[in-house]
């Protein structure tokens, strides 16, 4: 044994002594890969957010403490801000903090432990996100009121697609279906939606006015809270209240109730609820020119009787019936007058030529030769005369009954009618002639050639 101890000290190759740094150094690579992925359920004590956005505190079970860091990189998935006395279970490895020579647990993943964990992380985003006014109703815009191009922003593959789109294509015949596919679950969800929120937004920065976005859904079907969760994250509901688009929030179930819900212009219970609300403009608008249609229609019916109506009461008013009687009483008259005087004409012929046979009997027939040629002379003349003469009675006859006939129908209602005259009826169908007749404010019936106009008198003047 002491040969040995002497010969040590004789050995040419002693082994050096280790640097503080060296040896905990050596501990941290030998820590780290003994304990590289470990699980504890602690407390959490001494809670401190650094200003470079690290967290540190101490894991505590009642009998021993650990000391922890959780660096900004990893913090930024934790959901929730941890605080002093609350139960949580964490993932992470050992390691070392070498210039003290402490051993720490580098914490890459934190949960709450219990049924209320996702609670108390949503309302902790809920209440920093109220503080800072992102909820307020004023900041809420208006919903386009005929969306003609919809961004839905949801996973291609999902419930929620297939029943706005089905709601969409049975109710409207306007509306462009734009989809913006993202996952709506996992650690990369809220990062996804918060992409295709600005993706929508950028679009419209440089889109033609026709071919904007008027207005995005953002959603997803039913699930657990932790399915869910993409929609409470804090930058979620940062890019919707940044959106210049106006958002529908469309997450889960009627009862389903998320923090993009509280941010977005409109919440909707349900992705088919939210297809509606983007439909029932069109609807409304397609039921009100309806509606109209047939109150147009039935305007017209309405009218069309009433026109009738007026048209048989003026064609059974007396004037127009005694009217074609007198005409043919003309006619009648002048036939008779014609038929009268052609009889006088023919019974003087008669009385001329019994005369000139008589006298033919009486004289020579050198005589009566001259006499009788100058007798036919005369009474050619006579017979061209009498035919002028019943000619011109004739057309002196006719030109009165044109007259008379042009005189009746000036006299006629529908000739003055025609001619821009009217005739004017107070509420009790007499006919006016005298302005002080009537009082303002009082009904008239103006019946013109072509159709009755009801009206109210607003001045009288003598």
């Amino acid at each position: 044994m002491k040969s040995l101890l002497l010969q040590s000290l004789f050995d040419e190759q002693e082994s050096r002594p280790l640097t503080v740094s060296e040896l905990n150094e050596q501990v941290k690579t030998a820590l780290e890969r003994s304990f590289a992925s470990v699980w504890i359920e602690a407390e959490i004590v001494n809670f401190k957010a650094a200003s470079s956005g690290h967290w540190y505190f101490t894991l505590h079970d009642g009998d021993s403490h650990l000391r922890a860091a959780c660096y900004v990189r990893n913090n930024l998935r934790i959901r929730f801000q941890p605080f002093d006395g609350l139960q949580v279970r964490v993932r992470g490895k050992l390691s070392v903090y070498q210039p003290k020579g402490e051993y720490q647990m580098l914490v890459e993943s934190l949960e709450p432990v219990g049924e209320g964990a996702l609670k108390v992380a949503f309302e902790q985003i809920k209440l920093k996100l109220q503080k800072e006014g992102l909820f307020d109703e004023e900041l809420k815009r208006e919903l386009p009121f005929f969306p003609r191009r919809v961004g839905v922003i949801t996973s291609p593959n999902g419930a929620a697609f297939h029943d706005i789109l089905n709601v969409l294509s049975r109710r409207t015949r306007t509306v462009n279906i734009v989809l913006i596919p993202t996952r709506v679950q996992g650690e990369t969800a809220g990062e996804e939606i918060t992409n295709a929120i600005r993706s929508a937004n950028n679009f419209n920065h440089k889109a033609q006015p026709s071919d904007k976005i008027d207005v995005l859904i953002v959603g997803r079907g039913g699930g657990s809270s932790e399915d869910l969760w993409a929609f409470n994250e804090e930058r979620v509901a940062r890019a919707i209240r940044a959106s210049e688009i106006p958002v529908i929030s469309a997450v889960g179930h009627e009862i389903d109730f998320t923090i993009a819900d509280l941010v977005a212009d409109r919440r909707a219970p349900t992705p088919s609820a939210a297809a509606e609300i983007v439909a029932e403009s069109e609807d409304g608008i397609a039921d009100f020119l309806s509606r109209k249609r047939q109150d147009l229609f039935q305007s017209i019916g309405y009218k069309l009787l009433a026109s009738r109506s007026d048209l048989q009461e003026l064609a059974l008013a007396a004037v127009f019936a005694e009217f074609p009687q007198q005409i043919k009483d003309r006619r009648y008259e002048i036939t008779d007058a014609t038929e009268s005087l052609r009889s006088a004409f023919d019974k003087q012929i008669g009385k001329n030529k019994q005369r000139l046979e008589s006298l033919n009997n009486r004289i020579s027939p050198l005589q009566l030769a001259s006499k009788l040629n100058e007798k036919k002379t005369r009474l050619a003349l006579l017979q061209q005369k009498q035919s002028s003469a019943v000619k011109d009675i004739i057309n002196a006859k006719d030109e009165n009954l044109k007259i008379g006939m042009a005189s009746l129908d000036a006299l006629s209602p529908l000739s003055v009618l025609s001619r821009g005259f009217s005739i004017v009826e107070n509420a009790a169908g007499e006919i006016l002639r005298d302005a002080g007749e009537i009082k303002e404010n009082e009904n008239v019936k103006i019946r013109l050639a072509r159709g009755t106009i009801k009206a109210r008198v607003l001045t009288v003047s003598s």
